[in-house]
């Protein structure tokens, strides 16, 4: 067995984009009930490495959150919510998959969930309500990611991101 090599950070800014990605509108995380600033730019910051776009709220809190969280040295793709998030989220599912990290009846597993072949808007709710029952009314599909320890759910940006990963097809 050979030891692992790590790469130099002039390979890997090689090997990646040189900038930031434009809207390619495929791939959106909806964090549309926020609580906690710090998850919003860790998020943000995923949305960067799968190439998607973020979604969020106009909360008089959020644009300050977004710009302390993003670390990276560019502008991501954000898409500002105006008015009702509900209504907002039923505009998507006309021409998107609307799917849900929540903890339903019907959710599927994280690893039968198939990779976004068409526009995708990812919904998360928060670590204490979740998706609103008006929220889960508009999902096509619900995800949900095992766990084996004793918390009942995973943070909102983590969550966010394993699922972001799986649909992206990274994983």
């Amino acid at each position: 067995m050979t030891a692992a090599r790590l790469r130099s950070r002039g390979e890997l800014r090689r090997q990646r984009r040189p900038g930031a990605h434009g809207c390619w509108n495929h791939l959106i995380a909806a964090p549309l009930w926020p609580k906690h600033g710090v998850n919003l730019g860790t998020l943000l910051r995923t949305c960067d490495a799968v190439g998607a776009c973020l979604a969020v709220p106009r909360l008089p809190w959020v644009p300050e959150a977004l710009s302390r969280g993003n670390t990276l040295r560019h502008r991501q793709c954000v898409h500002w919510v105006d008015g009702p998030v509900d209504r907002w989220l039923e505009r998507q599912r006309a021409g998107s998959a609307v799917v849900g990290v929540e903890l339903t009846d019907e959710s599927i597993r994280l690893a039968d969930l198939p990779v976004a072949r068409r526009r995708t808007v990812m919904v998360l709710g928060n670590e204490g309500d979740g998706i609103p029952p008006e929220g889960l009314e508009l999902l096509h599909i619900a995800v949900e990611i095992p766990m084996v320890g004793t918390g009942s759910s995973l943070n909102v940006a983590v969550a966010g991101s394993l699922v972001l990963y799986k649909l992206a097809g990274l994983c």
